[in-house]
């Protein structure tokens, strides 16, 4: 069964150079691809019921902070547990300390390679 995995980040282009990086992985059935220019989007389908079982996001985005909707992510019990990871051009010590303190599996720097993504996926995940 594949799993689904939703990048979040308000440029359209990160989200397109995301999806064709994926695209072994869904091409294999590894994984499903959604994603998100705005934070607030899925926020308000995870309230409506939609699950995931890796979210990766951007940091610094104008209608929400990544950070925050991670918050509000893993303060939901039914997705507590779901892995989080940071896809962005950020690096300040406290930003990445903050993400620890919310429980987020990693942080990949922008630009990223696609071997790099697709590695962070498969590890998280657990994919071969």
């Amino acid at each position: 069964m594949s799993k689904i995995v939703v990048f979040v980040d308000d440029s359209k282009t990160v989200l397109l150079t995301a999806q064709m990086a994926v695209k072994p992985l869904v091409e294999k059935g590894d994984i499903e691809f959604k994603s998100y220019e705005n934070p607030l989007d899925l926020l308000a389908d995870v309230k409506n019921g939609f699950s995931y079982d890796l979210v990766i996001t951007d940091v610094n985005m104008p209608q929400m902070n990544g950070l925050d909707m991670a918050k509000e992510l893993k303060g939901n019990p039914a997705l507590k547990g779901k892995p989080i990871l940071a896809l962005t051009t950020e690096n300040a010590p406290e930003k990445k300390a903050r993400a620890k303190e919310i429980g987020l599996a990693g942080w990949v720097t922008k630009p990223f390679s696609p071997d790099k993504l697709l590695m962070g996926i498969k590890r998280v995940l657990r994919l071969r």
